[in-house]
């Protein structure tokens, strides 16, 4: 009997456990966002953002309106993102109810100057056992500001510091 009760644990963790760790949906997920950012669809980036750094923003409506007017600002300083990429995601963490990763991003800005590769990280967020995840642009963040947010913040996630660098 214990035996039985034990495989059928099992069997019904294992199925949560593998979709938790795969990597193929949090970047397919991590893309999305990307996209929607070079795309100008800024109602997707706020969808895909984690919801409690929306509701401390101010809610939907307030973070559009913050967007449109730091894109603004990019635009009349010359300034365009021309790509995004994703990486691969690290390792998962346990943090509380979710689980947490880093998803490598480069963002490729073109200036006046030239162009600029900005090496960064997304946090990855998922509340649901790994089936959906939401988002947090973690350049330059600390980890002070992260536990505001995230109170079950897993310490063991060393996040590295953003780089950038001017491109020919």
């Amino acid at each position: 009997m214990i035996k039985s009760a034990f495989r059928l644990l099992i069997i019904l963790i294992m199925p949560i456990t593998l979709y938790a760790q795969d990597t193929t949906v949090v970047r397919n997920q991590a893309n999305v966002l990307a996209q929607a950012m070079i795309k100008g669809d800024y109602e997707t980036v706020i969808n895909n953002t984690y919801p409690k750094a929306v509701q401390m923003g101010g809610g939907t409506e307030k973070m559009l309106k913050l967007i449109y007017l730091g894109i603004g600002q990019l635009k009349s300083a010359g300034i365009s993102f021309e790509a995004i990429s994703i990486g691969e995601p690290g390792k998962f963490y346990n943090a509380g109810d979710e689980i947490h990763c880093l998803v490598p991003e480069n963002i490729t800005l073109k200036t006046p100057k030239g162009r600029i590769l900005s090496h960064s990280n997304l946090l990855a967020i998922s509340n649901d056992g790994g089936k959906n995840w939401t988002f947090l642009d973690l350049n330059n963040s600390n980890t002070i500001r992260i536990k505001q947010l995230l109170p079950n913040f897993n310490p063991e996630l060393k996040i590295p510091p953003a780089t950038t660098e001017q491109l020919q």
